[in-house]
């Protein structure tokens, strides 16, 4: 299996046991003298089942992750510099924001704000940091197709 196709199995999974909790929500209380649509100690076997293979599966991509390099890096290192950069991206866009807010004075008793950023340069910082994650992404997508999971 390719460690692309574990990364969706684990987004499947994932995504089972959060319908898994809603499941056993609406079925762990019925008005009494009615049957719950689906049995809860069914419901707990399946998630238990669930969360043990994602545990697995877990497992198996970190250490995946741990031992292939692309590039000269691990690919944990490139998701590390991928998340780092992301994370640089939202407060650049969120600053961004802040700083094209108009406010609008209608005399001039009114507080005037002022810019204490180039907006031009945030906005091409922002660019280049998108541009770069874009790229690092490609190379993650490429490698995760081509890597066998261990």
């Amino acid at each position: 299996m390719k460690l692309a196709e574990a990364l969706n199995l684990r987004a499947d999974l994932q995504q089972r046991v959060a319908r898994m909790k809603e499941r056993l929500s609406n079925n762990v209380k019925v008005q009494e003298g009615d049957e719950p649509a689906e049995r809860p100690e069914a419901l707990f076997a399946e998630l238990e089942a669930d969360l043990t293979q994602l545990e697995k599966l877990i497992v198996r991509i970190n250490n995946t992750n741990r031992d292939t390099v692309w590039e000269g890096r691990t690919l944990t290192e490139l998701i590390a510099a991928k998340d780092v950069l992301s994370l640089h991206l939202s407060v650049l866009r969120g600053t961004l924001e802040s700083a094209n807010v108009r406010s609008d004075r209608f005399s001039r008793n009114e507080i005037k704000f002022v810019r204490t950023v180039d907006v031009s340069e945030l906005q091409k910082r922002v660019d280049a940091l998108s541009k770069e994650i874009r790229e690092l992404d490609a190379k993650l997508q490429q490698a995760n197709w081509t890597t066998e999971l261990q």
